[in-house]
This record gives C-alpha cells, structure tokens and sequence, in this order.
C-alpha cells in the first residue's frame, strides 16, 4: 500500500483510522495496537471527564510511541422542556422493571453549559499532552478552539455526512474529513441537516465530496475489508476508518455479548433507532428497539434520552443481557471476525499490497 497525502498528514504509514467509538470501546489497548500495527488508533472520548481523557491519553502512551489520535463531541444546544423529559422517564419505568432496575427517583439531566466546559477543558488536556491527531463529530468546534489546536503540531479532522458539510470542515480549518456513509455503525455525525437528508450511501458520498474539497478524504461506513477500502481508494477517498471490525477485535473494550451478537448478525438485523439516546444510531435491533419503535420519535434530544437510559443499558449490560444494550454495527456485520488488531492489520496491508 503506497503512502499519500492522509498517510503523511496523519504520520503513519498505513491510511487505516480505527474509527472512535465512544462508550468504553476504544481502551487504550485497542488503540496501542492500531498504532503499532501502521495504521491510527482513535480514543473514543465523547464519554469521558476531562480527568478521564488525560488519564486514557497518558494510559495509551505507555502502549505505544506510534501516532495516535482522539476523537471529541462537538456539544450543540438541545431543549428539553420538564415534562417531555418526565414522560420520557415514566415510559422506561415497565424496561426497568423487566431487568429489575429501581426507577431514579430524581433526574439529573446534562446542561448544555456543562458539556460545553467540559468540552473546553478536554481540548486544554489534548494540547498539554500533545496528541498528534484529535477528530470531532456531531459538529464543527469554533473558530477560537480551532485556532487554539493549531498553534500546536496537531492534525485535525472532521466529520461529514454530506457535501455540504465536508465543505464546512475545509473552510473551517479541517487538515482532514471523515464522510460517515449511511452504512455506518453508531451514531451519525450530521450537523448541517436533519436525519433523512444526511442519509447518503457511502458509493455516493466518496467521489462527490473528493470533488468538492481540496483536503484527504477518509471513507467511513461498512468497510471490513481489503475489497472495501479498494472500493473507497477507486472512487477517490485516501484513507478509511473502520468500527465494527475492530469491535470484534481481542484488544476492544465492547461487551462480550456486544462483539457475539455482531459476530452472529445478518444484514437484515442492523436497523437505525434514536431510543437509546435521542441521536439517530445504527444498530442490532433488540427488544428495547422494538418495545420503543412508537415512542422512539418523541423521545428527547441527545444527550438527554442517553442519559434516561444509562441504567438501563448498565443493568442489561451486567446481567449479559443483549434485549436492552446499545448493539451498535454498521451494515456489513457478516464480515466481521473474532481476531486480535495484529492479524486484522496484517490481513488488511498484506491484500492490499
């Protein structure tokens, strides 16, 4: 595989992105072992405290002295008016009891001045520990923070569903754009329209955007394989990030029942839902997806319905319970494998050589 401008730009010599997946997937394990293998491990840390991300970064570095990058959430304004949220609450009262979970009797709900400091605080611990390489989604950061990351020797990249957006992420100051296709797994990285009309394929998305925009593009969206980032190179991407194949992997923090239900999914069981956390996201459908299929468009914005569900998902988690966890896949989960990073890596480079 010949290196190119997002191989170079990223300083790696293989332009494979583990994709970020927030929520305790990308362990620092994981992502030493992208990066040792060539290509760009991604701490997923939407999740996480400042204090946690610094904690990650310095866990990562003690794995690896290869470049790896970090991936934030971008916060964006969200209304949740009193009622609606307590509605919401009151729906998930009859799951919990079906995994024996004691309903909060108080709420405490996620402001959006919150996540906007803790936001700025982890930017400050990206910079101090200087990670080569931070990504954002659900959004573009502004025009201060994006000044602020690049008086430091920082690769910065963004997330595109759209033309339009990967337009914004190179006016912006972007040095790279991922363009999540609707095959993707997890959350979708929209920012400029709503959930139908950033709903293109990647076979569409990849040649139009590499049309438009100057920067590397990197393909993201049901790619398992060697014939997948072939098809992504063809059609004018520079580089891919891959998820799903390396949830499955050794090394990754998803679940055990996660990584079996992925192994043993047909294309036909990933569907799109937003009721697990009021974003739209790709997954396995469950029973939780289908006891919520009526009520799952009324449900409060993200991060607000992700935070009603926590328990719910924690207690289905704890008690290997795959009807009630988030299950997220992308569109290709037959091709997934039970291996380590190194023999996905090496299956990888070796097809494409």
């Amino acid at each position: 595989m010949k290196s190119n401008e997002a191989a170079k730009q990223l300083g790696i010599p293989y332009p494979i992105v583990q994709a970020p997946m927030a929520g305790g997937v990308t362990t620092p394990e994981l992502v030493a072992a992208v990066s040792n293998a060539g290509g760009l491990g991604m701490l997923g840390a939407g999740y996480l405290t400042p204090d946690q991300t610094r904690t990650q970064i310095q866990n990562v570095k003690q794995l690896t002295s290869k470049p790896f990058g970090i991936n934030l959430f971008v916060p964006n304004e969200f209304h949740a008016a009193a009622d609606e949220v307590q509605a919401a609450h009151q729906h998930l009262h009859t799951i919990q009891a079906q995994l024996s979970v004691t309903p909060e009797t108080s709420l405490t709900v996620p402001e959006f001045s919150q996540l906007l400091e803790s936001f700025k605080e982890q930017v400050k611990v990206v910079i101090e520990e200087q990670v080569p390489v931070c990504s954002f989604t659900f959004g573009l950061p502004s025009k201060e923070t994006i000044d602020e990351l690049k008086q430091h020797p920082i690769t910065l990249i963004g997330t595109a569903t759209t033309v339009k957006e990967a337009v914004e992420n190179e006016k912006a100051g972007m040095d790279l754009v991922v363009v999540q296709g609707s095959e993707a797994g997890g959350h979708r990285g929209n920012f400029l329209a709503g959930h139908q009309e950033s709903f293109v394929g990647l076979l569409s998305l990849i040649p139009q955007v590499a049309d438009h925009v100057q920067i590397p593009v990197v393909a993201a969206g049901g790619i398992m394989d060697s014939r997948g980032i072939k098809a992504s190179f063809c059609l004018g991407a520079q580089g891919v990030q891959m998820g799903t194949a390396f949830l499955t992997c050794a090394e990754s923090g998803a679940h055990h029942v996660h990584k079996e239900a992925v192994l043993q999914a047909a294309e036909d069981d990933i569907i799109m839902t937003r009721a697990f956390s009021g974003k739209w996201a790709r997954g396995i459908q469950n029973k939780f997806t289908e006891e919520m299929k009526e009520q799952e468009l009324r449900v409060p914005d993200f991060p607000v319905q992700n935070t009603l569900t926590q328990s719910i998902r924690k207690a289905s988690s704890d008690q290997n319970n795959p009807d009630f966890m988030s299950l997220w896949s992308g569109q290709s989960p037959r091709l997934a494998k039970k291996q380590t990073v190194a023999q996905l890596m090496d299956d990888l480079v070796a097809a494409l050589e």
